[in-house]
C-alpha cells in the first residue's frame, strides 16, 4: 500500500473509529468514514488479542497486501480502518483477502464493475 493512500496518524485513526461504521468478520473488523478527499486512505491495527509483536506485525502485512491487491476496486472518498482479529494468525493469504473483498461488499464500498 503506497503511503498516500495510508491512514497515519492517530488523530485521523480516532476520528475514524468514533464517527464511521463497522462491519465485522471472523478474521478482520472494517471501520469506513467518507471523507472530503478524491483518494480513499486505508489504516491497518493489531491489538495484542492478536498475539506478541511478531504474529501483530504477520496479520498488518496480510491485510497490508490483501488491501493493495484490492484497492483499485474500492470506492474513493473513504477512510477505513482495518482491524485484524486473533484468528487471522491461523489463515493464509486467499481466506484474507475473501474476508476484506466481502466487508467491502457489505459496506458497499465495492466497485463490482
Amino acid at each position: 500500500m503506497q503511503r498516500q493512500f495510508r491512514l497515519t496518524r492517530s488523530t485521523d485513526f480516532k476520528r475514524v473509529r468514533r464517527d464511521g461504521k463497522s462491519n465485522a468478520h471472523p478474521l478482520i473488523v472494517l471501520i469506513a468514514l467518507e471523507n472530503q478527499l478524491s483518494t480513499t486512505q486505508v489504516g491497518v491495527a493489531a491489538g495484542r488479542s492478536v498475539g506478541n509483536a511478531v504474529k501483530r506485525n504477520r496479520a498488518k502485512r496480510l491485510i497490508r497486501a490483501a488491501a493493495r491487491d484490492l484497492h483499485p476496486q474500492i470506492k474513493t472518498g473513504w477512510d477505513i480502518i482495518i482491524i485484524a482479529r486473533a484468528p487471522i494468525i491461523q489463515v493464509k493469504m486467499p481466506q484474507v483477502r475473501d474476508a476484506l473483498q466481502a466487508l467491502l461488499q457489505r459496506a458497499h464500498l465495492f466497485n463490482d464493475a
